[in-house]
């Protein structure tokens, strides 16, 4: 008979989750899967709804990630309108999701992950957390917390209010940058850009420390997905979806996005309310790919600013076969918030910045609707269909988190199975069980429409169903 390790929910994550270690009487990890325990909503809940409502009602899917919601959102009601918005509002656009990847880049490697990167994995509990770190590193602690104010308050400065702003709607913003907000925003970008360029120093010689977190944490060969630029650099906005094999060979240079269905299927999994998107040409589940910063660095030749195209140097002198790992996307983040950075000042010293013509005018003339953007954690996808009142009637959302569901899933079986040993829990062990999560930063959030808190229980069953060992957190 077998024994059953929960780790409920798994912690240090945006939203919840839990995960289950089934053992064989040797103790050895057996099987091992990644639940999602809270079901999505908001497709059925925006039936109705006039289509105008929909990207501020899909902010409100997530305080984390708002932004990459309004921007998906309002691209497909743009679609709706069938409307081409005025080139600056489409930059405000990207520098206000620029401004949201940072920010929150900066919360999950500072907040979330660099506890186990700076005092390692089998620290104690009670100092693996950002109070550890100001104590460890008072300067990290405080760069990071900067940098992830950076990046609100550019939200903030543009929207209005740092979270679910209202400013980004469809046909473009809803009001055009000031010279003074403009000049507000570059007074903080030096600061910005020297603490990322430190960070990226101080983590590639750190990450010699963890070959062997490196060798296991979901390190097998993937596709990998995102929107690149057609001089294949790095686009967060909008851009050709491309999909790379293990090899970095194409596999689709360009997904027709209005047709994502023909390539993009959703798996359903009776251990998950989140859905398992696959590669519809090569089946179910052969046809996992991943999504996010490490993503779309495999599948760039460059990032297309200056500093971020050397650290991108460095980065890819690692080979492809190793970055299959996922612990890398720690490394993917530290870059693409130096080149968020480096973007959003050359968006904002462009002149046609402070146009203000940035909103386009129209009426309904499309029944259906697709918009596709980077959101921090991957390619976010939002489908919607209107009647002829330009009420919704239907609504398909595929969230960053989701496209990396089967990863994380498989990730959690790799690193269990290499950590995981005999009947006696250890906080260190069952840590990079869930580290291995924390690496994707998922927002379950996002990816469920799910809130509430819970306490963490681990559980050591043996056969006969007793209690054998336990571990409890707050």
């Amino acid at each position: 008979m077998s024994k059953i390790i929960t780790i409920d929910p798994v912690t240090r994550i945006e939203g919840h989750a839990k995960i289950t270690l089934q053992l064989n009487q040797k103790g050895e990890v057996e099987d091992a899967h990644f639940h999602v325990t809270q079901l999505r909503g908001f497709e059925k809940l925006s039936e109705g709804r006039p289509f105008r409502e929909m990207p501020s009602l899909m902010a409100r899917i997530c305080g984390i990630c708002p932004v990459s919601h309004l921007i998906a959102s309002a691209k497909a009601c743009d679609e709706l309108l069938a409307v081409r918005i005025p080139p600056t509002a489409a930059n405000l656009r990207r520098i206000i999701n620029l401004a949201q990847l940072v920010q929150s880049h900066a919360l999950s490697f500072f907040y979330l992950s660099a506890p186990d990167l700076l005092m390692g994995m089998d620290a104690d509990p009670a100092k693996r957390n950002l109070f550890g770190i100001l104590e460890a590193n008072p300067e990290m602690a405080r760069g990071g917390v900067r940098l992830r104010q950076f990046g609100q308050q550019i939200i903030e400065i543009l929207g209005d209010k740092r979270i679910h702003p209202a400013w980004i709607i469809p046909g473009g913003v809803s009001a055009p940058l000031t010279e003074e907000k403009r000049d507000r925003i570059l007074q903080t970008i030096p600061e910005a850009k020297a603490f990322a360029q430190q960070m990226i120093e101080w983590f590639v010689p750190v990450q010699a420390q963890f070959a062997e977190e490196i060798k296991v944490f979901a390190n097998f060969p993937t596709m990998f997905m995102g929107l690149v630029t057609p001089e294949n650099t790095l686009e967060h906005y909008d851009g050709l979806l491309k999909l790379v094999d293990a090899e970095g060979k194409t596999v689709n240079a360009a997904i027709n996005q209005q047709h994502y269905m023909d390539y993009m299927g959703e798996a359903v999994e009776n251990w998950s309310y989140l859905k398992s998107p696959y590669y519809k040409p090569l089946g179910y589940p052969d046809g996992i790919y991943r999504v996010g910063p490490l993503a779309r660095l495999n599948i760039v030749d460059r990032c297309g600013t200056p500093l971020a195209d050397e650290a991108l140097k460095t980065f890819k002198q690692i080979s492809i076969e190793e970055r299959h790992s996922s612990f890398y996307y720690h490394y993917a983040r530290l870059i693409e918030i130096l080149y968020g950075i480096e973007r959003i000042e050359e968006l904002l010293n462009d002149p046609s910045i402070l146009d203000t013509h940035i909103h386009a005018l129209a009426s309904p003339n499309n029944f259906e609707g697709v918009g596709v953007a980077e959101a921090p954690r991957g390619t976010l996808l939002h489908h919607y269909k209107i009647d002829e009142n330009g009420l919704m009637q239907w609504a398909n959302l595929i969230i960053a988190t989701g496209n990396n569901n089967l990863a994380m899933d498989r990730g959690v079986l790799q690193t269990a199975k290499h950590f995981v040993k005999g009947n006696k829990l250890k906080e260190g062990m069952l840590n990079r069980v869930e580290a291995v999560i924390r690496t994707f930063d998922p927002c379950l959030s996002c990816s469920t429409h799910a809130y509430g808190q819970m306490p963490i229980q681990i559980s050591l069953l043996a056969p006969d169903g007793e209690v054998i060992d336990e571990v409890t957190r707050s």
